[in-house]
Parts: C-alpha cells; structure tokens; sequence
C-alpha cells in the first residue's frame, strides 16, 4: 500500500499536478500508525520540497509521530525548521512535545518549553493542563497542582474526560477519595461520559483504603454504564480483597469473571497467592503458583519472590534458596523485596553469616537495604543474644536516613530488655511513642521484665 501511494505520489510530482496536503495527511496518519518515522519524516520533507503547501497539522502528525519513537529532538528540531519556512507550532505541537518530555521525565527540558510558549503568548488548552499536572504530580509539587486546576477554572477553559482523569487518579494517589469522588460526580453532570481508566482509577483508590464494598458497588455501576471490566480492575479488585484477608469474596470474584471469559494472567496468579500466604494457608498459595505454571503462564521476578518468601516462612531455607539461583539463571532479577525475603528467613534460621553475605550482595548489585533489610538483621541478632551487633545496626540504620518501623522497636527493645538494659529500652520506647508508633503488648510485657535487672548503657537515633 505504502509502495503504490508512494508511487502516486511520484506520478503526480512528474505530471506537475497539484497535490493537495488533505491527501498526503491521510498517508502521514497511516505512516504515523506503522510506527515508521524514517518513512513520515521523507514523506514530509518530499512533500515541502515537491511545493505542497503544508500546514501547522500535518507537520504536528510528524512530530507526534517522532515523539512516539522516543525522537523528540528530532521533533523539535522541525518545529524550528518550519518556522523559517513560515509554518508556526500552534497548542497541540506544543502539547505533542511537552508530553513526550514528561513521560521520558526530561524535566529540565519541560521548563525550556513551557518558557517558549509563554514567550509565544500560547493559550494552555485543556491538554495542556493535563500534561502539566502529570507533570507536576510525578515531581510531587502538589500545590502547583491545584494552583493550575484553579488557574485552568479562572480562565474558563473546558476541562475534558482526561483533564478529569488526570485529577482523579492524583487525589486518588494522595489518599483523598473524597475530593476525587466529588470530580468524578462533576464530570458526569457536565454531560461527560466517564470511561474504563476513570472507574479503574477510583476502585484502585477504595480498594487502597479498603472500602470493598464501595469498590464493588463503582464496578457495578460501570457494567451498568456498558463499560467491560477489563484485567486492571479485576486485578485491582482482587488485591483489595487479598489485602483485607477477604479471600472468599476474592475466590467468588474469580469465578464469575472466569465464567465470563476472564483469563487469570501473571498478576492475577500473585495477588491469590500472596493474599494466602499472608493468612499462613501456605500450601493453598503454592497451588495457585503451581496452576500458573500449570497453563503456561511465564512466572516473573514477583512470583519467585512470592514463592520463596513462603518457603522462608515454612522454614524451608534449602528450597528458598534453590529458586533464588533459579530465577537468576532463567534471567529475573531479584529485587530487594526478594533479598529481603531470603534475609529474613536466613535471620530466623540464626544463619547471620548468610543473611550478611546476602545484604552485601544486594548492595553490590545496586538493591540498596530498606527498612525491612535492617529489621530482619536486628530480629536476627537480638534473638540470638547478640543486642550489641543489633544496637549497631540499629544506629546505622538511623544514620542512612531511615525510620524504623513498629517491628524494628518491637524487636531492639525486647533485646536490651532480656539483657536488663532498661534505661536503653525505656529511651527507645519513647522514642518510638514520639514518631508515632503504638506499641503492641510484647513492648510493654519486655518492658516490665526489664526491670528486675539493672540498665546500663543508652542509645538511640541520634
């Protein structure tokens, strides 16, 4: 198809007719569609060189189509090219090459563009504004946010279903379901019809807070709006289920969408069995792994760290380890929740020698220790005694920056308590009310056991 519009093309050049742009468009958008930007780039430029009297859409087709192959500077560099030539960028090319900047998070060049429309006097449309909160949402400026929805309202310009969308998901992801309710109920009485991404985003904030039956309720009214529940929602549902422990609600989610031709994929498969494993039904959770393989669905680095994070728990540390080489030889990378895992069952083995051999090694492949490293190497050391190994690492946690968590309080005090250190224990126990952690029983009941003895040093974060 491509040779004979080509061909067309040539004919007409050679017979000196003259060739209209909305015929070429056509080709550009077809050109665009393939992916093949060596192509759309020469067919543009043949088209300027053979007289076509070219207009601000056609080159916008290119530069979109440029941008879509990750070649922007190419894209802006015939932005500047058509200047000369008397074609000028108008919003939409702007907004082409705004976008493709923010998605390849070249934040420095984000601001030379917002620079060059402001020096062309460019009107922000409604695509713009939702490139600029994407913008400013991935970089956490939360209030240049809702400085640009409010100046986007002042200015009275319409905000469309992506606008919309866009706001959603960032209230959503902030934790304010209120707020993104209140917009999702706006959309619909300015007439707009809310699609797929703007239900997927909602239920993904419910099922983040909890609010199953809020959630179902949302897909229902989705189905009710002719709008099919596609994989992400299912996925997104069944992960909400999983996290509450509500595992036959999750288990009757499964049969009905299976009835209606959904096909569990990789995510699927995990969300199961991890939301079985966390109710300690380890051996229910390996079967969903095991059908997964079963019906040749390709395991991921997530699913092997699934596993092995259950066989850590059983105990069985030979097998554990058995996948972690596994997974490296048919090419998945462990990730630091996977050494976490391994760690954590090495600790709990009291084989401290390859826990730290194993953290030496995340940190030599560029996994860099979290909180959950640290915690299960102080776990570790503390029940086996070792309460100044683990005061050690529980001060070089601190100086790294991070917060410990309940557990690692939990753990570092039952420590020095057994040891009778109470003036450290105490030290650390308000220090932990003073971030904000409640501590559980076990805090108190070693707390109170650590009394009997005599305390002698002190520590903490410093």
């Amino acid at each position: 198809m491509f040779e004979e519009a080509n061909g067309a093309f040539g004919y007409m050049e050679r017979m000196g007719f003259k060739i209209d742009e909305r015929s070429c468009i056509l080709y550009l958008i077809a050109l665009k569609k393939c992916g093949n930007g060596v192509s759309l780039l020469g067919f543009f430029r043949r088209m300027v060189e053979s007289g076509v009297e070219v207009s601000v859409y056609s080159m916008t087709i290119v530069i979109d189509g440029l941008c879509n192959r990750g070649e922007v500077e190419k894209g802006r560099e015939l932005m500047n090219e058509m200047v000369i030539k008397g074609v000028k960028a108008n919003v939409i090319t702007y907004n082409t090459i705004l976008n493709a900047y923010v998605k390849s998070k070249d934040f420095k060049v984000v601001t030379e563009v917002l620079r060059l429309m402001e020096k062309e006097k460019m009107e922000y449309n409604a695509a713009t504004y939702t490139v600029l909160i994407e913008y400013f949402g991935s970089v956490g400026k939360h209030e240049e946010v809702e400085k640009l929805f409010d100046e986007m309202r002042e200015k009275r310009v319409e905000a469309d279903v992506h606008l919309y969308t866009s706001m959603i998901s960032w209230y959503c992801r902030r934790g304010n379901i209120k707020r993104a309710f209140a917009l999702f109920d706006e959309l619909t009485e300015k007439g707009l019809v809310p699609n797929a991404h703007v239900y997927g985003t909602l239920i993904d904030g419910l099922c983040k807070t909890g609010q199953m039956e809020a959630a179902q309720m949302l897909v229902n009214d989705m189905q009710s709006q002719g709008i099919v529940v596609n994989q992400v929602v299912v996925n997104t549902l069944l992960h909400g289920y999983c996290k509450k422990g509500m595992m036959d609600d999750a288990l009757r989610l499964l049969a009905v969408m299976e009835k209606k031709g959904f096909e569990p994929d990789v995510f699927t498969y995990n969300t199961m069995a991890s939301g079985m494993s966390r109710l300690k039904r380890h051996e229910e959770a390996k079967r969903w792994l095991f059908m997964m393989v079963e019906k040749r669905v390709i395991p991921n680095a997530v699913n092997f760290t699934t596993l092995i994070d259950i066989h850590c728990k059983e105990g069985n540390i030979v097998e554990a380890k058995r996948l972690f080489q596994h997974m490296q030889r048919r090419g998945e990378r462990p990730n630091t929740v996977t050494y976490n895992a391994l760690i954590d069952g090495y600790t709990k083995k009291g084989e401290m020698k390859d826990a730290y051999k194993l953290r030496n090694e995340m940190e030599a492949k560029g996994r860099i220790p979290d909180i959950y490293t640290y915690t299960s190497l102080v776990h570790g050391e503390c029940n086996y005694g070792k309460v100044d190994e683990a005061m050690k690492l529980f001060n070089e946690m601190c100086q790294k920056g991070l917060v410990p968590n309940v557990v690692t309080y939990t753990a570092i005090i039952s420590g020095l308590s057994k040891e009778g250190r109470s003036d450290e224990a105490f030290r650390l126990y308000n220090e932990m009310i003073s971030l904000g952690h409640m501590p559980d029983q076990r805090v108190y009941s070693s707390l109170v056991g650590s009394l009997y003895t005599t305390g002698v040093n002190s520590s903490g974060c410093k």
